[in-house]
C-alpha cells in the first residue's frame, strides 16, 4: 500500500488558498480538505468516553496531517464536544475550519427526547453557547441539526442569516433535509453545505439531495461514511455495544442478525480492496470521493492508526467503470435493519 500523503501543509479556511499540490475540496464558499474529521465519538454515543487528553492530541495529529475540517455540536456531550473541539484546535484556530450545530432542547445538561427545537430565540441562545465553549468569534459553518416541523424553515434560514450579518456565523448548513427544503432555505440564506448519512450502505441522498446541491453549488457533507464504523470490517455477530453511552445499541442495523447478514457488503469492499491494496474503509471512503469533487466526508475515529487508515483512502483511485460496478453490487445487496428507531426516523422525516 501507498504511504499516505503528506497532508500538512494544506491550507484550511475559505478566505486562504490550499496548497496546489495537496489535496482540498470546496463546500459552496469554503475551501477545505477532502475528509473532514467527526468529533462526536470523542464524547458522546460510541461507548466509554475516551481521554480528554488523547483526544486533543489525536485532533491535532488530524490537523498534522492536513485535515482542516472539524464537525461537531452542541448536542454531543451534550456540550462537552464543542468545548474538546474549541480547546485542540485553540492553538491554529485560523487555519481549520469548524463546524457546529443546533436544534434541540437541552435541559439541565440533558437532550430532552425527540424535543426539536429551531425557534428563532433558541437559536440565538445555542450560537452563543457553541460560541463561548469553542472560544470563537464567529463560527464558521453553523447547521441546523435536524428539520423543526413547528418552524417554517424560512424562518430559520432568516434567523441565521441576522446571525452571519452580525458576525456571529459565517456560513449556512442543514441537515438531513429534502430537497424541497434546500431550495426554500437557499432563496432566504445561501446555503454553503448540507449534511446527511451517506455511504455504500445507505445511497438515499445520491437520487434526490444531490442533483440538487450540484444545481445550486451547494457542498455536500456525508457523516456516517463508514456506516459506524460497520465498514471497517471490525464487527461481527457477536460485537456487543454498550447501551449506555453507544446509540449502535439501540440501532436496529446493529443487532446480531443484521451485523451477520450485511456482511455481504463488507465482503463486497474487501473484495475491491484486494485490488487496489487497500481496506474496507478505505474503499468505503474513496467511492464516496470519486462520487462529486464537492464531498466531503467526515469519518470520526478515537485511534490515531485509524485516522492514518482513513485518510489513505484520498490516495485510492477508483475509475468511472470500477464506481459503476462496486455501485451496482452495493445496491443490489438488500441490507437489513433501518438506521434509526421509529421515533429518530421521523425526526429525519423517515
Amino acid at each position: 500500500m501507498n504511504p499516505p500523503r503528506d497532508l500538512s501543509e494544506t491550507s484550511h479556511a475559505s478566505s486562504r488558498s490550499a496548497h496546489p499540490s495537496r489535496p482540498h475540496r470546496k463546500l459552496g464558499p469554503l475551501e477545505v480538505s477532502a475528509l473532514g474529521l467527526g468529533c462526536m465519538g470523542m464524547s458522546y454515543h460510541r461507548g466509554p468516553v475516551p481521554d480528554r487528553k488523547a483526544m486533543i492530541e489525536l485532533i491535532r495529529k488530524a490537523v498534522e496531517l492536513g485535515v482542516t475540517f472539524f464537525d461537531t455540536a452542541e448536542v454531543y456531550g451534550p456540550f462537552v464536544n464543542e468545548e474538546l473541539v474549541g480547546e485542540a484546535l485553540a492553538p491554529v484556530r485560523d487555519e481549520v475550519i469548524i463546524a457546529t450545530k443546533f436544534g434541540f432542547d437541552i435541559v439541565d445538561g440533558r437532550v430532552q427526547p425527540g424535543a426539536l427545537n429551531s425557534q428563532p430565540a433558541h437559536i440565538r441562545t445555542a450560537v452563543e453557547g457553541s460560541l463561548r465553549r469553542l472560544g470563537v468569534d464567529s463560527i464558521d459553518l453553523l447547521y441546523q441539526h435536524r428539520m423543526d416541523p413547528r418552524v417554517p424553515i424560512e424562518d430559520v434560514a432568516g434567523t441565521v442569516k441576522d446571525l452571519i450579518r452580525e458576525g456571529k456565523v459565517k456560513h449556512f448548513g442543514l441537515s438531513e433535509v429534502t430537497a424541497a427544503i434546500i431550495r426554500r432555505a437557499h432563496a432566504v440564506q445561501p446555503v454553503a453545505a448540507v449534511q446527511s448519512e451517506y455511504s455504500v450502505m445507505w445511497m438515499q441522498p445520491k437520487a434526490e439531495v444531490l442533483p440538487v446541491l450540484e444545481e445550486l453549488g451547494i457542498g455536500f457533507v456525508p457523516y456516517s461514511p463508514l456506516g459506524r464504523g460497520y465498514l471497517s470490517g471490525s464487527f461481527t455477530a457477536e460485537t456487543k455495544f454498550d447501551g449506555s453511552n453507544d446509540n449502535r445499541a439501540s440501532l436496529p442495523r446493529f443487532t446480531p442478525a443484521a451485523l451477520q447478514a450485511n456482511r455481504v457488503l463488507v465482503d463486497l469492499l474487501e473484495e475491491f480492496g484486494r485490488r487496489k491494496e487497500a481496506t474496507p474503509a478505505q474503499i468505503a471512503l474513496a467511492w464516496l470521493l470519486a462520487q462529486k469533487p464537492w464531498i466531503v466526508p467526515i469519518p470520526g475515529t478515537t485511534k490515531i492508526a485509524r485516522l492514518q487508515e482513513n485518510l489513505r483512502s484520498i490516495d485510492v483511485t477508483i475509475s468511472a467503470q470500477e464506481l459503476l460496478e462496486l455501485d451496482r453490487a452495493a445496491s443490489a445487496i438488500e441490507l437489513q435493519g433501518e438506521r434509526y428507531p421509529t421515533e429518530q426516523q421521523k425526526q429525519i422525516g423517515r
